[in-house]
């Protein structure tokens, strides 16, 4: 069995929080793209964790989790995130963490190339979280990465680092002081060697655990609207965050999906720039944004929330192929008399139901329905029949309006908070 969990809308949804708890019927999980740019929190029976490159199993002592050849790994970070769990009392080994050969590396060049770039963009900035991811995926396609399996090969590598300094110096020349070779070979070097032990050829392991009957779950960062070709370019990361890219992400290309879930907040948010049509501000974000604790949980920074988005959630539903989806952070709204949701936009002047792209996608107006709040806590409810019918209908509204069944219900931040529908 092999399933996908990927965002449906900007990212944020609760991918973690679900992984972590579908992970208990599965053998391996694989991050299949991205880097430390976007965070995943996870909440249970042994604490808060807050990840941003290790897949949301690692918790698990039983599951292999898969650093795939889809992501960029900054090494630095890498090593403070696995001592940080280290110390939170999370065993981490060659046994179940195996990161794959064939990820490349986010170098320190990188995060400055990125943080130079964005200082120059002012006011009309991406919203990069600054941690070199772009120019890291830039110099993949670009043919001038270093790739994990590079730090096994030492004298190679220090000559391919001299030959892309080479080439970095001279693009950068005036505008960044000189990226000096041993200052790199030093990063590399007490970076590097605690990360040797996991480096493996992830494609040969996964071919023969499918082989094998392993169940297998795909763990995917940030949303759909997010993806580098469907999403809402150029506000978006810098890689394939679809479903469909997750078995060449992870290692096994030729392997086809069995099932996608998609991960859709009751609401909207969005951290970064970039069009975000239902964005709304004043007393009505601050109470929204305090009520669902949003604030990124890579960088801190306070998300742009919203009503749940029609037009946006189902062509996310649309590209992710979702199978099923699971609902996020539906006792957040528990506050509100009314509760709205945007079904359709408005731009120039005609009311459009299907998600627009470009230059459209920013005149966009939303158009608003309103539905009867719930008004009661439904943290406890574990079960379709505990919630109040308001809360049932409102689950009822959305599914049907975006085309696909919603399975899973999440009515609180612990592991545990769920209920099937």
């Amino acid at each position: 069995m092999l399933t996908a969990v990927v965002g449906i809308n900007w990212g944020d949804e609760g991918k973690g929080r679900m992984v972590d708890l579908l992970s208990q019927d599965y053998d391996i999980i694989c991050r299949f793209q991205g880097g430390n740019n976007a965070g995943h929190t996870v909440i249970n029976d042994k604490g808060k964790f807050i990840l941003n490159l290790l897949p949301s199993a690692i918790i698990r002592p039983e599951a292999v989790n898969i650093m795939g050849c889809g992501m960029v790994i900054d090494l630095a970070h890498l090593c403070r995130e696995i001592k940080t769990l280290t110390s939170q009392g999370v065993s981490i080994t060659s046994k179940n963490l195996i990161i794959s050969d064939k990820a490349f590396i986010c170098m320190p060049y990188h995060i400055m190339q990125d943080v130079l770039e964005e200082e120059r963009l002012a006011d009309k900035k991406y919203g990069s979280t600054r941690r070199g991811i772009a120019p890291a995926y830039g110099d993949k396609y670009l043919k001038k990465g270093i790739r994990m399996t590079d730090l096994n090969q030492p004298k190679s590598l220090k000559e391919k680092i001299m030959q892309v300094l080479d080439w970095k110096n001279l693009t950068l020349k005036g505008y960044a002081a000189d990226a000096k070779l041993n200052e790199v070979m030093q990063w590399l070097e007490e970076n590097a060697q605690p990360l040797l032990p996991f480096i493996s050829d992830t494609t040969h392991y996964l071919l023969d655990a499918k082989a094998k009957g392993k169940r297998i779950l795909f763990e995917a960062q940030l949303g759909s609207l997010r993806d580098i070709d469907y999403g809402i370019y150029p506000y978006t990361t810098s890689s394939q965050t679809l479903a469909a890219y997750a078995p060449i992400g992870a290692g096994i290309p030729g392997a086809k999906i069995d099932k996608v879930i998609g991960v859709m907040k009751a609401y909207s948010s969005c951290v970064g720039a970039g069009p975000f049509a239902v964005e709304t501000a004043g007393a009505e974000a601050d109470a929204l944004r305090a009520a669902g604790a949003e604030y990124g949980a890579a960088t801190g920074r306070p998300r742009r929330v919203g009503a749940f988005d029609v037009p946006a959630s189902r062509y996310g539903v649309t590209v992710q192929g979702a199978d099923e989806l699971a609902l996020t952070k539906l006792d957040v709204l528990s506050y509100m008399d009314k509760i709205p949701v945007c079904v359709a936009y408005k731009i120039d002047g005609k009311t459009t139901h299907v998600f627009p792209h470009g230059d459209a996608l920013i005149r966009a107006k939303p158009v608003y329905e309103y539905l009867d709040g719930f008004k009661t806590d439904i943290s406890a409810c574990r079960k379709a029949a505990d919630l109040p019918l308001a809360a049932v209908n409102y689950i009822r509204f959305l599914e049907k309006s975006v085309g696909c069944k919603i399975k899973y219900v999440s009515v609180g931040a612990q592991r545990e908070d769920y209920l099937i529908l």
